[in-house]
């Protein structure tokens, strides 16, 4: 007898529907194969659903079984399969009766038939809502992930026993009722706030205009002087997600296997590799291709601190993120693309031992060292980074001061950042733009208009700083988001001004 029920699988970002097919032969010897490209994983699925149907009480059937993943030519991974072949066996066998042409199935099995946790929820239950799937039999670890997704019965699967009772009329199992993301959506408490960092007013204000806008930044300043303190900083002047960029986040981080117990990432990302990170770690890839940091830092923050300590083919990897906001990864079985729409904030000493520029210490490195120090970042890199910030070493009075009166709350901070944001969504309502940062030229060209005097402020700034085409549009990219924080229309003279101080005085350096 042939049995068929619907699973997915994840490729890339998305889910793809698969087709589980058992056929249980009436002549032949015993035997169990799964044909349908699988790995190691869904091999093992044999012993996992065999012992699962005999400790759940059911018969396994001593004939010759094969089950087909469909399509064929679409590689299987992972234990998720396991639930759905169990159902397949007990409806060829004629254990159970029952129409499974719009129900789908995922999770994996315990001998003993318990139905464990299993990544990847959320976009297959988009793709059950999307085909039009009534309903979604999902492990109980994952309800709540797959709860936010409407339109669609979510019902939790304990065991295999109770999902056969269920299936054949008798208890049936409690839906998950929809949760809305509406309630995710508020102030959450951060281990850092910005009236705990004394002194660099400069760097504050640069760090306020880059989550405004969502600029890329980079601190440069000897050892001691905040760079990492401020970095860590910046989440607690972030914006509020939008329900859509809840989803995108939680998407990644569902295949990732990354979900806390809530089942939707509610903040922005914070995600901070060290610097020997490998290029597959940061990027993303594999035999199968997985998100990386880029990717996980999706709608949030990459830091990546002691930056020129990176590898050099690391570092320039991420000229293409940084420029279109996702990563291609091409592989023998396909090409998959992930999004990597982040806010990078690098972090440098200006030379080797950390102290070049600094008054209170001597440096000793040797002007090749510099040099050579220096040019571990390329200029092309650092062309794509809207905001260079030098951080003086912070002075003891402002260690030991008690004043707190000039020293704001990330709360104060973060509501100046979610209003300009807010005029930035209504600018760019109808398209597919959400902060200044993701503007091209043409989109600059209309939406930034600029007066003459502004025009020529450039002219003269492209001839002293030799800035580069690049460096010429996020100049007006950064002043659009300095305009947007004094609630202005239109972007002044002053806005350039100010937007022009945190370019490089040498471009490539």
């Amino acid at each position: 007898m042939l049995a068929k029920v619907w699973s997915a699988a994840i490729v890339g970002l998305d889910a793809v529907p698969i087709e589980v097919e058992v056929d249980i032969a009436s002549q032949g010897l015993p035997s169990f194969s799964i044909v349908g490209l699988p790995d190691k994983a869904v091999e093992e699925a044999k012993e996992r659903v065999r012992s699962a149907l005999k400790n759940s009480g059911a018969d396994f059937p001593a004939k010759r079984i094969t089950v087909n993943l469909a399509p064929a030519d679409l590689p299987k991974e992972g234990p998720s399969y396991d639930l759905p072949i169990a159902v397949g066996m007990l409806i060829a066998s004629g254990q159970l009766q029952v129409d499974t042409t719009k129900s789908l199935f995922m999770g994996e099995l315990a001998l003993d038939g318990r139905v464990r946790h299993t990544n990847g929820v959320l976009p297959i239950a988009m793709l059950a809502r999307e085909r039009h799937i009534d309903n979604f039999f999902v492990p109980k670890a994952n309800e709540k992930e797959a709860s936010y997704i409407a339109g669609i019965h979510i019902f939790p699967v304990d065991n295999l026993k109770k999902l056969y009772v269920h299936l054949s009329g008798q208890t049936l199992i409690a839906q998950q009722p929809y949760t809305s993301l509406e309630d995710m959506q508020q102030l959450q408490d951060f281990p850092y706030d910005m009236q705990d960092i004394r002194g660099q007013e400069k760097a504050k204000r640069a760090l306020e205009i880059a989550a405004a806008g969502s600029h890329n930044l980079l601190f440069k300043g000897p050892p001691g002087a905040g760079k990492t303190m401020l970095a860590r900083t910046t989440p607690s002047i972030l914006p509020f997600p939008t329900f859509s960029e809840m989803l995108e986040i939680t998407k990644i981080y569902s295949i990732s296997g990354l979900l806390d117990g809530e089942g939707v990432v509610h903040q922005r990302p914070f995600r901070a590799p060290h610097h020997t990170t490998s290029h597959v770690g940061l990027i993303g890839g594999g035999q199968i291709p997985r998100p990386g940091e880029v990717s996980l830092s999706h709608r949030g923050i990459l830091f990546l601190d002691e930056f020129p300590e990176f590898q050099r083919p690391t570092m320039e990897a991420l000229r293409q993120p940084l420029e279109d906001g996702f990563v291609a990864i091409s592989r023998a079985n396909g090409r998959v693309t992930f999004p990597a729409r982040f806010m990078l904030i690098a972090a440098q000493n200006p030379c080797p031992c950390g102290y070049l520029g600094d008054n209170s210490h001597e440096c000793s490195c040797a002007p090749s060292q510099i040099i050579r120090y220096q040019k571990k970042v390329s200029g092309p890199l650092l062309d794509r980074i809207d905001i260079h910030v030098d951080i003086p070493a912070v002075k003891t009075e402002k260690l030991t001061s008690r004043d707190t009166e000039n020293n704001e709350t990330s709360a104060i901070i973060r509501a100046r950042v979610q209003k300009a944001r807010d005029m930035q969504t209504v600018r760019f309502q109808g398209t597919t733009l959400s902060s200044n940062s993701d503007m091209g030229s043409k989109d600059i060209k209309l939406f930034c208009p600029l007066s003459d005097e502004c025009i020529n402020l450039l002219r003269m700034a492209v001839d002293k700083l030799h800035l580069s085409a690049r460096s010429y549009y996020r100049t007006i990219k950064v002043a659009r988001t300095i305009a947007d924080l004094e609630g202005a229309k239109d972007i002044t003279k002053e806005h350039l001004a100010e937007a022009l101080q945190y370019r490089p005085r040498q471009e490539g350096l």
